[in-house]
């Protein structure tokens, strides 16, 4: 596993995160092999997906680091590190999965809204905020709380899509989550279309 400083550099050098949903373990399997050979090096499986340790598990070895999502307990955070997550993403804040991620010095990436959570995420070991659900704000809300708090590093996730992505990222976004973009490509066209569509992901950077 890489140090929490080595897994955060590497999350902000790949601008993007490939957030995978599958209706199965072979599905979200499928989705972030697809995802990585389009040239994406981060994976979140998220832990609606049914088995996601097993996921993670298949793809500790690929060409890109794997961390996990919709981690909503204590327990389930320490079940993904067993299996291989090297970061830890909710959509909430839990102090209780903040305890587990610092124990074993590994991000932990919650989702706030506002600048209470923000701070509270910060003072207990956060490095980086997901904004979730990003559709409800506008690329400039990152200046605006950078402005009272330039310390803290956003990573938007839901509705980023091919269009905006780097409207995100321009504001001064850690990274961005990209979730289903890729899930509607991939039943839609299969593999193929996941590799396509990373592709113009990052053709557009």
């Amino acid at each position: 596993m890489l140090p929490k400083f080595d897994t955060l550099q590497y999350l902000q050098n790949s601008k993007m995160v490939a957030v995978v949903r599958g209706q199965n373990k072979e599905e979200a399997i499928a989705i972030s092999e697809a995802a990585i050979k389009g040239g994406f090096h981060a994976i979140e499986v998220t832990y609606t997906t049914p088995n996601a340790s097993e996921v993670i598990e298949s793809l500790k070895n690929t060409d890109a680091i794997i961390g996990a999502g919709t981690v909503l307990d204590a327990e389930t955070a320490r079940n993904a590190l067993l299996h291989g997550a090297t970061f830890i993403v909710s959509p909430h804040f839990s102090e209780e999965i903040s305890k587990v991620c610092n124990r074993y010095a590994v991000p932990y990436l919650p989702g706030c809204l506002t600048i209470q959570e923000m701070v509270t995420a910060y003072e207990h070991g956060c490095d980086v905020i997901k904004l979730f659900p990003a559709n409800n704000f506008e690329p400039s809300f990152i200046s605006a709380v950078n402005g009272p708090l330039p310390h803290v590093r956003i990573m938007p996730t839901g509705g980023i899509n091919v269009n905006n992505h780097t409207d995100w990222l321009n504001q001064g976004a850690f990274a961005v989550g990209i979730a289903s973009d890729l899930t509607k490509a991939f039943r839609k066209d299969g593999p193929e279309g996941v590799v396509a569509l990373c592709k113009q992901y990052i053709e557009k950077l």
